[in-house]
Order: C-alpha cells, then structure tokens, then sequence
C-alpha cells in the first residue's frame, strides 16, 4: 500500500530532513488524501493481488532491478503476481525484474543508466532525484553506492509502483514524495541532484535550474538530463504549439546555450552524452501499451517529428556547482 502522510514525515525525519517534515506536512496529507486520484483505488487493488513471499532478495547493480526468491513461485503465485503489476500500467521507466516477470517499460532506461554512470561517483552521497518516475534510476544509485536517494514526483501512479517494489525489499535510505519539485522548501542538503527529462516541461528552465542548486551543497553535482538541438549558443527552439505530441514542452536550448545558463548560475559543466532518441530506447510494449515515440516522427523522414521539427535528442551535462568563495 501506499504510505500515509505520517509515514512520509516520519522517514523524512530520519534521514536528516526534519524541517521538510515539518514543512510538507499539509502537503504531503493533502496528495495522500482519499479519492483526490480517481483511479487511486484501482491500483490500490492492484498492489493488495501482490502475493506475499517470503525470503527476497533484491539485486539493484544490474540492467533490471530484480527481486528473488529461493523457491519458484507457483502457478497461483506468479499468477497473482503478473496480475497486480499490470494493473499498474501503464510502466514508463524500467525494466524491473519481480521473480522472473519481466517488466518491460517503454524506456529502455538502463541505456541512459549506461551513459550516466561513467561519469558519478556515488560511494556514500545524498542524491536527490527531481521527477524519478517510478524509481527506477533510485534503485540504480542506492545499488552504484548512494547512501540516501529522495526522489519527488507528483504522478500517484509512479508511486504505486515504487510500493510495489518496496513491498518486498523495503529500503529505509529511499523514499519518494508524491509532490511536485517546486513544493519542497530550499535546502543544501544534497552531494547530487539529478533533473532528467525535466527541463524541457519548465516554463521558466532558468527558475528550475536555480532551484536545483538551492537543493545542492556548494561543490556538489548536478546532472541534468534534456532534449536538445543542434546549434551555437544563440540556439534555442521554442515550439509554436506540440513538440513530438507533447504540449508542455516550451524551450529546447542547444547543448552551448545549456552550458551558457548553467554558468550563469554558478556551475561548470560538461557534456558527458548527446544521442538521438530512437524507437528501439522508447517504445510501445505490453507494458506500456499506447502511442510511443514511432508514432511521434514523421513517417516519411525519422530525422523530423510530426510537426517538422527535428526529431529528439537528448544531452546528457553534468556539473559542478562551485563552492563559495569568502
């Protein structure tokens, strides 16, 4: 099940954070509060089918983050199994691994987990992670060596998945706030802040960088995960209405533009990836059975989307937020 209001506050406390446990409260109870998500009931039931199994373990260092038991389940169990995790459809990051069932999420996020890892060093750090979906990348971290991962997403469902996952290995040095970044008070808590996939819904992409570093300890690590265009500094593409279908997509800064705002707000930055999105990374599956990027391209030249703006890429910047100088 979902955690309550209090839970949330009182595992904040624990990990050091005692003033956001104070201060998100009312909020915390309000995103939590009974029949706000109308289908909040439904996947309630979904994570009641889960059957219960004794013994697990759960591997985080591989592609898939993967529960196991010593014994295989049975027919009833693998059953009961397959049943409550579809009914948490649809899955968007992945893939997990629950006891042999694969789920296979429209992102094949282990191959950005590839493009990222080179480049952290998590061996004891604070991660915070804006936007973390279901938990995919903070089951990564805590198995790279994160000691602590707090990951906020506003989207209900995401946190239904994660329960279901820490339904059978619970990890008291990760927790996920169902509340939009901009709800959580400023802080310096954080050795890495990770904002992927994110930027490109922001309005104002310079407020969300500045609130990500007031989330970051002077010398800590950011890494910001976007699409991008080709282009100089001057380059940046505001979509006149959709952007690969999506409407909340407002500005697409090239990678040299990107570098320009970050270093106007303090940090030093490198591009440590930059690849085009393909259908073979994200895609339609039984997992995630609706419209996917395929049908977001043109049909007729996949270096276009839809509306004939080029198709995405994505850069991957990590940076350094510089220490204060006195």
């Amino acid at each position: 099940m979902l955690p309550s209001a209090e839970d949330l506050a009182t595992r904040l406390d624990a990990l050091g954070l005692a003033p956001w446990a104070e201060a998100l409260g009312p909020a915390l109870a309000e995103a939590l509060k009974p029949g706000r998500h109308g289908d909040r009931p439904r996947w309630e039931a979904a994570l009641k089918r889960l059957p219960d199994l004794p013994e697990v373990t759960a591997n985080l260092t591989g592609p898939a983050p993967r529960l196991s038991s010593p014994r295989p389940l049975s027919q009833e169990e693998r059953a009961a199994l397959e049943g409550g995790l579809q009914g948490l459809r649809p899955w968007r990051k992945g893939p997990f691994d629950f006891f042999g069932v694969t789920v296979d999420a429209e992102w094949q996020s282990h191959w950005k987990w590839d493009r990222l890892a080179p480049h952290l060093d998590l061996a004891g750090k604070r991660v915070l992670d804006v936007g973390c979906g279901n938990g995919y990348y903070a089951r990564r971290l805590r198995g790279a060596g994160a000691a602590t991962v707090v990951g906020v997403d506003p989207t209900l469902l995401f946190s239904c998945q994660s329960a279901a996952f820490d339904r059978y290995a619970p990890d008291p040095q990760w927790l996920l706030l169902p509340l939009p970044f901009e709800a959580l008070p400023k802080a310096e808590p954080f050795d890495v802040v990770m904002s992927m996939g994110v930027l490109y819904h922001r309005r104002d992409p310079l407020a969300h960088l500045s609130a990500l570093a007031a989330q970051l300890a002077p010398g800590g690590q950011l890494v910001l995960e976007t699409l991008v265009i080709p282009g100089d500094a001057q380059q940046v593409l505001v979509p006149p209405d959709r952007y690969a279908r999506m409407r909340n997509v407002w500005f697409l800064p090239s990678v040299a533009a990107l570098q320009r705002w970050l270093g106007r707000l303090g940090f030093e930055s490198h591009c440590a990836s930059l690849a085009p999105t393909t259908p073979e990374e994200q895609r339609t599956t039984p997992w995630m059975p609706f419209e996917s990027l395929r049908e977001a391209l043109a049909p007729e030249d996949e270096s276009l989307t839809v509306e004939g703006l080029p198709a995405p890429h994505r850069a991957l910047l990590v940076a350094e937020k510089r220490a204060r100088t006195t």
